[in-house]
């Protein structure tokens, strides 16, 4: 009997993601931030023609099992890479990414699953020539953005994946078999990623770096997202030190926030309840519940957040939120 599986990573560029001076050409419009992916992907390649994604992981694979026992497995997936579109004028040119070659260590075949592995990587098609603080002192080319996905398939046709490694920068969603959203890369450290992400400090060299993933927010928050960052009213961004108190339990309140990057730990009373990411709206029971801060939100990351007036979201949506972030009355 034959069992496939799959687990795929999707690269792209959140709106406010890039810091400094490379945030240039995107404000002014030369290059661009990427929509948010869908919630599930039915067709990998149109996304990849319709430019929604910087690069794809899609690991995917199979065993054959006979009597009990493992008789074949191997690799079906590969790496997608999309390009860069650089406009001037009423011009548009898509820039192909480089890609570097699919590295999979040989599966790993034990009694009753095999594990594989898949780095998929490479760098935009544009020079972006800079000074950076080791040797050589200088790149000509951009960084590179990779994820390493491992997927472990069981003799009984189950399956899991992980997130093992990824680049910090951009954003890394992993979505299961089925193709559906299932978990987010949490921090982006786009000048970590600028000033060391290539040579040997990649997987094609001696290095990966950890990544940090959670699970992902709901539908409802991801919809409202995009209406704080890209309805009317243009949110205040704060960028904030791991350790930062952003709310504080019984102060007043009466604006929202998108988490844009990084952990945040929601406490009532002192106590931990939570944990929130990238995509959760929160702050909205202030808002419905007498202008009263009813959570203290920390950072324990570096983070990002954006904060709006409730007034660009609906009230029934604000509802719909807090009926959802009573954290407090959950079982322990």
């Amino acid at each position: 009997m034959r069992f496939e599986s799959s687990v795929t990573a999707i690269s792209w560029i959140p709106s406010e993601a890039i810091e400094g001076l490379a945030r240039i050409p995107f404000d002014l419009g030369v290059t661009h931030y990427d929509d948010p992916p869908p919630d599930e992907i039915d067709d990998l390649d149109a996304l990849l023609n319709a430019d929604r994604f910087r690069e794809a992981n899609e690991l995917r694979a199979f065993i054959e099992v006979q009597d009990g026992r493992i008789v074949d497995h191997g690799h079906l997936g590969k790496g997608h890479l999309g390009s860069t579109t650089v406009r001037a004028g009423p011009a548009a040119i898509r820039f192909p990414a480089a890609q570097l070659p699919d590295l999979r260590p040989d599966p790993e075949v034990g009694r009753e699953s095999v594990l594989f592995v898949q780095t998929v990587g490479g760098r935009m098609g544009l020079p972006t020539p800079r000074p950076v603080p080791h040797k050589p002192f200088f790149q000509f080319w951009s960084a590179i953005a990779w994820t390493t996905l491992a997927l472990t398939i069981h003799t009984d046709g189950s399956s899991e994946h992980e997130l093992v490694g990824a680049s910090t920068f951009p954003r890394h969603w992993i979505y299961d078999a089925s193709g559906k959203l299932v978990q987010k890369s949490a921090v982006i450290d786009f000048k970590q990623w600028f000033n060391n992400a290539f040579g040997e400090r990649t997987p094609w060299g001696e290095y990966d770096s950890p990544a940090l993933v959670r699970e992902v927010e709901s539908g409802l928050e991801r919809l409202l997202s995009t209406t704080i960052m890209r309805g009317g009213e243009k949110p205040s961004i704060q960028s904030v030190k791991a350790g930062t108190t952003i709310i504080r339990q019984g102060e007043p309140g009466k604006t929202v926030f998108l988490v844009l990057d990084g952990i945040l730990a929601v406490e009532v009373d002192g106590t931990p309840v939570a944990e929130v990411a990238p995509g959760a709206i929160v702050g909205e029971r202030a808002v419905l519940e007498g202008g009263v801060r009813t959570a203290t939100l920390r950072a324990t990351t570096r983070a990002r957040v954006a904060e709006t007036a409730p007034d660009q979201l609906e009230e029934a949506d604000l509802q719909t939120l807090a009926a959802g972030h009573r954290r407090e009355d959950a079982p322990s």
